[in-house]
């Protein structure tokens, strides 16, 4: 399986507010080829590490290609750029995030420039909480844990909650 996360907390001059701009994302990703297969329901999770940042919009999508794990990156990364992303410090505020999660079993080695699965992505909870809804069964390849086992080890200051049409976005 493999799987995306997509977030930002940013307004988009062209797109609006982060969830309008992290649709529209998902949108120009098939309209490049990439078949949304399964997505997660949308969170507002607060910033890591925390910070007087905006929260997030964020979700997760299982997506179908024919791309490989660089390539794919590189996909991620160009729509990055068409959208407006600027990287001016880590971690810093942003109008979209695009990243590669998993693919399928396929494990990185040391200095390749595409680290799979993500590094970080069993710590955090804007990935785990919506893994949860597309397979709570997935297993991480390197850890040997599924998403669900995973979820129970979610840092406690990562706050995240269900997103509605209601929602104020920061």
């Amino acid at each position: 399986m493999i799987i995306i996360a997509i977030g930002a907390n940013l307004e988009s001059p062209k797109y609006g507010l982060p969830l309008q701009t992290c649709k529209k994302a998902l949108e120009r990703l098939e309209e490049l080829g990439v078949e949304i297969v399964r997505q997660s329901r949308w969170l507002k999770t607060a910033p890591v590490p925390i910070s007087d940042a905006p929260w997030y919009v964020n979700a997760v999508a299982q997506i179908k290609t024919a791309l490989p794990p660089n390539e794919l990156l590189e996909l991620l990364h160009r729509i990055e750029d068409e959208f407006g992303r600027v990287r001016p410090f880590v971690n810093a505020p942003r109008i979209l995030d695009l990243d590669l999660i998993a693919y399928d079993d396929f494990i990185s080695t040391p200095g390749d420039h595409l680290v799979v699965p993500h590094p970080r992505m069993h710590e955090r909870a804007f990935v785990l909480l919506p893994l949860l809804d597309i397979d709570e069964d997935w297993l991480h390849p390197v850890i040997g844990k599924t998403a669900k086992e995973l979820s129970k080890t979610i840092p406690v200051d990562q706050e995240a909650i269900e997103y509605s049409d209601n929602s104020s976005e920061n």
